[in-house]
């Protein structure tokens, strides 16, 4: 179905692709990542909350509670989440977005009539099954309309050649061609 595009192909990020879209769905990991680095955080900070037995009290340095040896231990490990989740955040979207970009390119074409239009993606691209089943459609609608044309031209030739007996089987054809596209 064409060619792909290669690593020397790839652009730099463009955060400009899509941008409602991308805005979105930064939006949506990065409330998943808030959530659950919350949610860990407390979960495991009421966990440590626990009185410690009695042996620990005797150590050199008085603690109390297992809580104030991990509140910076689980601070910590939210701030890296979050840092994590944020990187995750900003660059997941475009790899969504630009494929979505361009399968939306190549249907505007198909859309104005451009039945050769061939739909490339990287080879990494997460929406390339998407890509070669739009491709596939574009491939056979060129080929119905292709048979259509076919069909017209033989239909012409046959009313200005004057060869009346073959214009009701002509127009038949041409009739049952067009009937296969559902409109």
């Amino acid at each position: 179905m064409g060619t792909k595009l290669t690593f020397k192909d790839r652009k730099k990020l463009n955060l400009a692709v899509k941008r409602e879209f991308q805005r979105w769905l930064l939006r949506q990991v990065l409330i998943a990542v808030v959530l659950s680095a919350v949610v860990a955080a407390i979960i495991l900070y009421f966990y440590a909350r626990q009185e410690m037995i009695s042996s620990f009290f005797d150590a050199h340095v008085k603690i109390r509670r297992v809580s104030d040896l991990l509140l910076p231990v689980v601070a910590a490990g939210s701030v890296v989440s979050l840092l994590v989740g944020a990187v995750l955040a900003l660059f997941l979207p475009q790899k969504i977005a630009g494929p979505i970009y361009r399968i939306e390119q190549g249907l505007r074409s198909v859309g104005g009539g451009d039945l050769t239009t061939v739909i490339k993606l990287r080879d990494d691209d997460i929406l390339q099954d998407l890509a070669e089943n739009v491709n596939r459609a574009t491939v056979a609608l060129h080929d119905r309309v292709g048979e259509a044309k076919t069909a017209c031209v033989e239909l012409e030739q046959a009313i200005s050649g004057g060869a009346a007996e073959k214009i009701p089987q002509l127009l038949a054809r041409q009739k049952e061609l067009l009937d296969k596209l559902i409109t």
